[in-house]
């Protein structure tokens, strides 16, 4: 099998609410997308570096979508970087779990007739998660990340990143908000797809009077 290579295309200073972060653009030999790297401070030859691997999510990152906790789960990371002063989020062009953004909306209906976001992608045709990490390791090789502390929830990007040779010596968890928008969702993360979520110990936002 090829080995996939990324390569930094352009990269730029970009300002934002939580600090001054490093844009990083790749192109790639696995894929025809452009994944992408937000990096803060001096991270080549770090051990132990701040980093997340985030799936792209337009519903949630850019329009503040309540189905998932994509977005809060981004602003988390980028807020968590900030504060300690350097890091690492990969941006993955995954959208939907690797089913692509038209497919996931599909999806979006099927869960309104009460199939889970596990069923409704293999109603769909679609793995119930088709995503992959192996260009997330790459781009951390090339920034000269050599260990990660990663925020996640998600086990097997742990296993993936050190499958692919980036070693994680510490999860850092990122808690979500549970709302009756994304409960169900959340749950089905914790209960079929190994999530280390705690969900079903908190309360219920609906039942609480909530929203």
């Amino acid at each position: 099998m090829a080995e996939h290579t990324v390569t930094r295309t352009a990269s730029a200073r970009i300002p934002t609410r939580h600090g001054e972060f490093e844009l990083c653009h790749y192109s790639n030999t696995l894929d025809s997308k452009s994944h992408l790297a937000f990096v803060m401070g001096d991270v080549a030859g770090g051990e132990g570096v701040l980093a997340r691997v985030h799936s792209e999510c337009f519903t949630g990152d850019v329009l503040g979508s309540l189905r998932c906790d994509c977005g809060e789960q981004l602003d988390k990371a980028l807020r968590r970087v900030a504060e300690e002063g350097h890091g690492v989020i990969v941006y993955m062009r995954q959208e939907g779990r690797g089913i692509g953004l038209s497919k996931k909306i599909e999806a979006y209906n099927l869960q309104d007739e009460g199939h889970d976001t596990v069923e409704a992608n293999i109603l769909l045709g679609h793995q119930p998660d088709e995503r992959e990490y192996t260009l997330a390791a790459r781009i951390l090789e090339d920034l000269g990340v050599r260990s990660v502390r990663l925020m996640t929830n998600n086990p097997l990007k742990i296993h993936a990143l050190e499958a692919d040779g980036i070693p994680v010596v510490e999860r850092i968890v990122v808690p979500s908000t549970v709302t009756p928008e994304n409960r169900d969702y959340l749950l089905t993360k914790a209960r079929r797809m190994d999530h280390m979520l705690n969900v079903e110990s908190r309360p219920d936002p609906k039942a609480a009077g909530e929203g």
